[in-house]
């Protein structure tokens, strides 16, 4: 099979890119605004891997690369809440305009399918756990109403235009690639590198807000699945446990041998306090199975920070 990966340079998506190229060829696309070129480098001289370096809403781009693949995994947004929080106009223009630009050229295109990544961040601090799909949305951030916006379109494009549309929410997901040095980085790769540098790291809030953290490989699996599936619609992808912030980091304290007691600053506007998801849907629309307990996962992902410190 030929598959399309948008943002396939950054975390996610290069993760994903390296495990199709094992079995198909695969299509990077990516503008290299958020995704970096480290991440692929060894996948640039792979015999089934193209990148295209350009942006999601350049539709022109988009219709003269599609032809031909037997889907598209869509990774490519700013992920980021208190990005979006200090500049929704980007995030609206990188996650909606360029969503539905990828959507259209789907459609223009002929591609049959669209898996796309959406965020656990839709359902906001409604006090219900765990969330599940039936939940009436509830976004909080300027991030959130655009990965809502994304699915809504989803549906419309799948009912309108007969694609099949899959939206993954994400819960929390770590792993190796994941960017530490981005002021919008997510809390796992933070706290990693302030432990193996020998400091504290930083907990906005007071550590008892709660996150199903999700290991990238299972995003990986999960998404592989939901393509190779006739599922449709909106599905949990997490762990399918919580844990809170102060016991991550009293985990990655142990792995990284590091006792450094986390020092705690005001809760961000846009944070969510808990976090846990029912899995179930996805389980039985397309067998997604998380393979990776959190402490497993961390463990992987501080080795793999380790080696780079």
């Amino acid at each position: 099979m030929r598959y399309i990966v948008t943002g396939g340079a950054g975390f996610i998506g290069s993760n994903l890119a390296e495990t199709l190229s094992q079995n198909h060829d695969v299509v990077i696309i990516d503008n290299l605004a958020t995704g970096r070129r480290v991440n692929i480098e060894h996948l640039l001289d792979h015999p089934r891997v193209t990148f295209v370096e350009g942006s999601i809403t350049d539709l022109d781009l988009l219709t003269e690369v599609f032809p031909g693949a037997a889907g598209i995994f869509h990774q490519a947004a700013i992920p980021s809440v208190p990005r979006s929080v200090r500049d929704p106009l980007a995030s609206n223009e990188a996650n909606v305009t360029g969503t539905v630009s990828v959507l259209v050229a789907a459609k223009d295109c002929g591609v049959p399918a669209v898996v796309a990544a959406s965020s656990s961040s839709v359902y906001g601090d409604t006090p219900v756990l765990p969330k599940h799909e039936g939940m009436v949305p509830n976004p909080l951030s300027p991030y959130a109403v655009t990965k809502f916006a994304d699915e809504c379109y989803g549906k419309v494009f799948s009912d309108l235009y007969g694609i099949r549309t899959v939206f993954l929410r994400y819960f929390n997901v770590f792993g190796p690639r994941q960017d530490p040095k981005s002021e919008y980085a997510a809390v796992i790769p933070k706290f990693v590198t302030k432990l193996l540098a020998g400091e504290p790291p930083v907990i906005y809030g007071d550590g008892e807000q709660t996150r199903d953290f999700t290991f990238v490989a299972d995003v990986v699996q999960a998404n592989i699945k939901a393509m190779e599936s006739d599922a449709r619609g909106v599905f949990n992808i997490a762990g399918g446990r919580r844990i809170s912030l102060n016991e991550l980091a009293s985990i990655l304290m142990e792995l990284t041998g590091t006792r450094c007691e986390p020092v705690y600053e005001a809760p961000r506007p846009g944070d969510i306090r808990d976090s846990l998801a029912d899995i179930t849907r996805a389980r039985e629309a397309f067998g997604y199975d998380p393979q990776y307990p959190v402490e497993e996962g961390l463990r992987q992902a501080v080795a793999w920070f380790r080696e780079r410190a």
